[in-house]
């Protein structure tokens, strides 16, 4: 039942721009620029879902199918999911071709992270943080989506800001991650694992949070 519910998410909840901006992990082409933003659309893909969802009542039409009311909040949460897991495979993908395909000088980014492993890392904390924040609290209340949305997304900017700001202040956080790879591979392996545990810690909590504030939900 839960798989034909987020088949029903692609069929009836998706929106243009989460294919769209799958596209943004590109992103890591364009010289010197904050590679990490790439990751808040995904969000804002997100936000579109959830806002486009409340006008079309598609949570009352939902509900009013033979499942459970948890299961609903779940499957939303997981379509999400595919698109951010989605995006941080393409920007893997993205990567390698501009490690393979793009001179030495051109690698190195004079904004923040390089387009290296340790990236990766970043964006599964970004869109972890993300999901922890907006699902819980959009399932407390469907009809509002600006606040949840408005509130994860600032979390994110002060992430973003803060790990370009390490390409300046911290000389170990440079010299060990800011380099292309296969460059100090150990320490962005190591980053990059940490990100990947902490994207799967908060998204299994986002679930959670979301089918019991859900289910408490008076629609």
């Amino acid at each position: 039942m839960r798989a034909k519910l987020i088949k029903k998410e692609f069929a009836l909840s998706a929106h243009p721009t989460n294919y769209l901006f799958l596209a943004f992990c590109l992103f890591v082409l364009i010289p010197n620029y904050p590679y990490e933003v790439a990751f808040f659309f995904s969000g804002l893909g997100t936000f579109f879902v959830c806002l486009t969802a409340r006008e079309n009542g598609d949570l009352y039409y939902t509900c009013a199918l033979p499942v459970k009311k948890g299961d609903v909040a779940l499957a939303r949460v997981l379509f999400c999911m595919i698109f951010q897991c989605a995006l941080l495979l393409l920007t893997g993908i993205a990567v390698l071709v501009k490690e393979v395909c793009f001179p030495p000088e051109m690698q190195i980014n004079l904004a923040g992270s390089c387009a290296n492993l340790a990236l990766l890392g970043h964006g599964g904390v970004l869109l972890g943080t993300f999901n922890l924040i907006f699902f819980p609290l959009y399932f407390r209340n469907p009809v509002k989506v600006g606040r949840p949305f408005v509130l994860a997304s600032a979390v994110q900017f002060v992430a973003i800001a803060a790990l370009c700001a390490l390409r300046f202040t911290a000389p170990v956080y440079s010299d060990l991650l800011v380099a292309p790879d296969p460059a100090n591979m150990a320490a962005k392996a190591a980053v990059f694992s940490a990100g990947i545990v902490v994207y799967a810690a908060c998204s299994a909590a986002a679930c959670v949070l979301s089918q019991r504030r859900f289910e408490a939900t008076d629609l």
